[in-house]
């Protein structure tokens, strides 16, 4: 899977999650920008993108992503692998 088709499937996930179809994600993306987008909600995105990809985020990868670029790479190096 390629970095625009793993973006279009996480625009959907975040839409989902937040409850907001105007979401539209770039790779600079980050909680700030995202209403709505706290701790408590972050492990339910967290969740939710790991069950869209079939996949789980290590701890370390989870407190390491700074902005939504990042979950991407982890997500496109997976699929790699698979």
């Amino acid at each position: 899977m390629d970095k625009e088709k793993i973006k279009a499937r996480l625009n959907e996930v975040f839409r989902d999650v937040f409850d907001d179809e105007g979401i539209e994600l770039s790779e600079d993306t980050t909680a700030d920008d995202i209403d709505g987008w706290d701790s408590l909600e972050h492990i339910t995105l967290i969740s939710a993108v790991e069950k869209a990809f079939k996949m789980r985020f290590t701890m370390k990868e989870v407190s390491g992503m700074k902005n939504v670029g990042e979950m991407i790479d982890i997500l496109a190096e997976r699929a790699k692998k698979i």
